[in-house]
């Protein structure tokens, strides 16, 4: 070869080397910019989800009083679950339901097995809340993950994100509740995640939160109201709170009119002693002084009164179109104690439904629903609306293996705060209610 040739083909290939370098250096920038860009993304949701929430996971615990924790996780089973007859426990009134249908009913069955679990993980989705991250805080069992619900004499379909999403094209869904609701839509942004990512678009910086999927045009919010109702402490050394039964609570119902799909559970609060009003007028109280001078009323029938007015106000939206789902009681697993005697819920595996028992409080709070879910079903479906009840209380019942117990917060804080066996670690049992939300959307 000539020298000239040589020179420029050395010149070519110093070249070469120097657009190869560039591409490498371009490569590098354009992923530390996208895990820059992930990383803000989960802080923005922790944030969201985490500092503007503090009502949220010590409040509801600590509102599981004396008579709801002694429920103990190893005699858990209502009447109507395990061969037991009742007209009251769940599942009695799935036929009543406009989710069960003629061949199977999805909320009576078992958890078997299932190795390709969970759908995602702590590191796969940044929108867990830190009380609810179990695996973060060092829990050592895995089992706990891999079960998913089969009901007797048909299959649930495994979550589908892409049917999930299209078949919410267009439309919003609201979660109102307590914690737990909140607890209920962390499940789904988890589960939609591998799909797609929201953007927080809340206007405010309190519990409300509000999500777009800008790629399906569809929102998703959640609004704090623990109780349904108006309600706030009413001081003093009793920690009682005012609670207004015939009076909804504005800060969500003032705002669902628009609304496809919601999503309304209570229970956990009403354990806090209380003072009852109806038309503005104190007429009864919940574990409240004699000095008071008023009528026990028990927490169920506030807990009753409480859905009715929620119904009621629904049932005027004008313009309201939208499909109601009632989620029944999500039980409690606290067991060696109550929750602030040191109960705790370390199991590793699901129950057997036969080893299953509902009581007390809980059993009382499932029945209440049910009953207001038919008598508001019936009123409803003269003006069209539509009414659906998530009959999740007998499933959750088998999972006393489900809940963060010491795993919601760092080692450190656990001489501080309880053991948490009220909500659903995250992933979690916790996600069959949106296997169960999709199949019923979809019907």
């Amino acid at each position: 070869m000539k020298p000239h040739a040589m020179s420029c083909f050395c010149h070519r290939q110093n070249h070469l080397k120097t657009i190869a370098n560039l591409f490498s250096l371009c490569a590098v920038i354009l992923s530390f910019l996208a895990l820059l860009h992930f990383s803000y993304r989960h802080v923005l949701f922790q944030l969201s989800f985490y500092v503007c929430s503090n009502p949220s996971s010590s409040s509801s615990l600590a509102s599981t009083n004396s008579s709801s924790s002694a429920i103990a996780a190893a005699t858990i089973g209502p009447p109507g679950v395990g061969g037991a007859t009742s007209t009251s426990g769940p599942n009695a009134n799935a036929n009543a339901t406009a989710t069960a249908t003629a061949e199977c009913d999805i909320f009576r069955g078992e958890w078997v097995p299932d190795p390709e679990r969970p759908h995602y993980t702590n590191f796969t989705c940044t929108m867990i809340q830190e009380h609810q991250n179990c695996m973060r805080f060092g829990r050592p069992d895995t089992e706990f993950l891999k079960w998913r619900w089969k009901p007797e004499g048909c299959e649930l379909p495994r979550f589908d994100p892409h049917r999930f999403l299209e078949l919410a094209r267009g439309k919003s869904m609201a979660f109102v509740g307590d914690s737990l609701a909140r607890n209920h839509m962390q499940s789904l942004l988890c589960l939609l995640s591998g799909v797609a990512y929201p953007e927080d678009i809340s206007t405010t910086r309190d519990e409300n939160r509000r999500l777009f999927y800008s790629d399906y045009n569809f929102t998703v919010s959640i609004f704090w109201s623990p109780f349904l109702i108006k309600g706030g402490e009413a001081g003093g050394v009793d920690n009682l709170w005012n609670l207004y039964l015939d009076e909804v609570d504005d800060n969500w119902a003032a705002r669902v009119r628009a609304v496809d799909i919601l999503i309304i559970s209570s229970g956990t609060w009403f354990t806090r002693p209380s003072i009852y009003f109806k038309k503005r007028q104190p007429f009864g109280c919940n574990y409240c002084a004699q000095s008071l001078n008023l009528t026990m009323v028990s927490l169920y029938s506030a807990n009753r009164a409480a859905f009715r007015s929620a119904f009621k106000a629904i049932g005027k939206l004008r313009g309201f179109r939208g499909v109601t789902v009632l989620r029944t009681v999500s039980p409690s697993h606290f067991e060696n104690g109550k929750w602030d005697r040191g109960g705790t819920c370390n199991r590793t595996r699901p129950a057997r439904r036969e080893e299953t028992r509902l009581e007390a409080v809980e059993l009382e709070m499932y029945r209440a629903q049910v009953k207001e879910f038919e008598r508001a079903r019936r009123e409803w479906e003269l003006s069209g609306l539509q009414l659906k009840m998530m009959d999740a209380t007998a499933a959750m019942l088998m999972r006393p293996d489900g809940h963060p117990d010491v795993y919601g917060h760092r080692p450190e804080q656990r001489v501080q705060l309880h053991n948490d066996c009220v909500h659903w670690c995250l992933p979690g049992p916790i996600d069959l209610w949106n296997d169960l939300l999709l199949h019923m959307l979809s019907k």
